[in-house]
């Protein structure tokens, strides 16, 4: 398929640590660390609820009722008691321990723009790993490749997240004709059962959908976000004439006649109706959605959804 262009930026210059030294590999992720500070800085000032919707699960002291308290936190023994309605306070908890689920197929490995998915998958870790790792929370990751799933327990501090980054930028491309199990990396994540917290699944999301139930029964207990990787030759081809595809995870080969509009048409209409299937999969799990493409700027997109977050689109989590 075509080689994805060279340019600037984060993405692209995380794509270098996978063949870097340690002292390039750190400046690198410097930079990267830098630039994102630069941009998300700022949104999250105070509290890391900005980002993580709900206002606690810890029980606080009670209070009398008032018009427009949620009715499902009231103290019925305290009511009993005074025969006046109160309600049950919650108090917010101060160490959050946020996992990455990331997606490291074969078909992360492409890109036609400014990076390969892949590479904006590293970014968004780090992104993910800078908006709530303050405050002593943790941060901890789980990456399937198609050969197993490796684990980087959650620990807090900027030592540790450089070091996963750099373990996560650096790892081996997966052989062809093995899929990611993703399924298998959120029930890894969902047993043994932990408290409530933050998960973050990072992926292109393509193939079968067998990860929507361990994904639904992952957000009963914790904050889910879904961030979708995409290159925009997934979504439409090109008018370029004859075209040699690849697929990253089968090697198989396809000649395409890009300059037929009507194959062009009928490839858009699937791609779009494959996105839509993802997306109606992700609602009914009750995951957050945030699309990252390869060739915008996804800083720009991830500051505009923590923004609505905070703002508290659709109850503080964009659907």
């Amino acid at each position: 398929m075509t080689a994805p262009s060279e340019a600037e930026g984060p993405p692209a210059r995380a794509a270098s640590l996978r063949d870097a030294g340690p002292a390039e590999a750190a400046a690198v992720l410097a930079h990267l660390e830098l630039t994102i500070r630069q941009k998300l800085d700022g949104l999250l000032q105070g509290n890391y609820l900005g980002l993580v919707p709900g206002p606690g699960s810890e029980a606080g002291e009670s209070r009398e009722y008032h018009p427009g308290d949620d009715v499902r936190r009231m103290d019925w023994a305290v009511t009993a008691r005074t025969t006046i309605p109160h309600i049950r306070e919650t108090i917010a908890d101060r160490e959050l321990e946020t996992w990455a689920v990331v997606d490291l197929s074969p078909s992360l490995d492409f890109g036609t723009a400014r990076c390969e998915k892949r590479d904006l998958a590293v970014a968004a870790v780090a992104a993910m790993a800078h908006l709530t790792g303050k405050g002593g929370n943790r941060f901890g990751a789980l990456i399937t490749t198609g050969e197993k799933v490796h684990r980087f327990p959650a620990q807090s501090g900027r030592v540790h997240t450089t070091a996963l980054l750099r373990k996560l930028a650096s790892m081996p491309r997966s052989p062809r004709g093995n899929r990611g199990d993703l399924a298998a990396a959120l029930e890894a994540l969902r047993r043994p059962p932990r408290r409530r917290g933050f998960a973050v699944v990072i992926s292109d999301f393509l193939g079968d959908l067998d990860w929507e139930r361990p994904m639904r029964a992952l957000a009963v207990r914790h904050d889910v976000l879904a961030i979708e990787v995409l290159d925009p030759v997934e979504l439409g081809l090109p008018s370029v004439g004859l075209l040699t595809l690849v697929d990253p995870e089968s090697g198989k080969l396809l000649e395409v006649q890009t300059g037929k509009k009507e194959l062009r048409e009928k490839y858009e209409a699937a791609a779009s109706e494959q996105r839509a299937e993802i997306a109606a999969a992700l609602r009914r799990a009750g995951a957050g959605h945030l699309q990252l493409r390869t060739d915008r700027d996804w800083l720009v997109d991830m500051v505009r959804f923590v923004a609505a977050r905070r703002r508290g689109a659709s109850g503080g989590a964009l659907r």
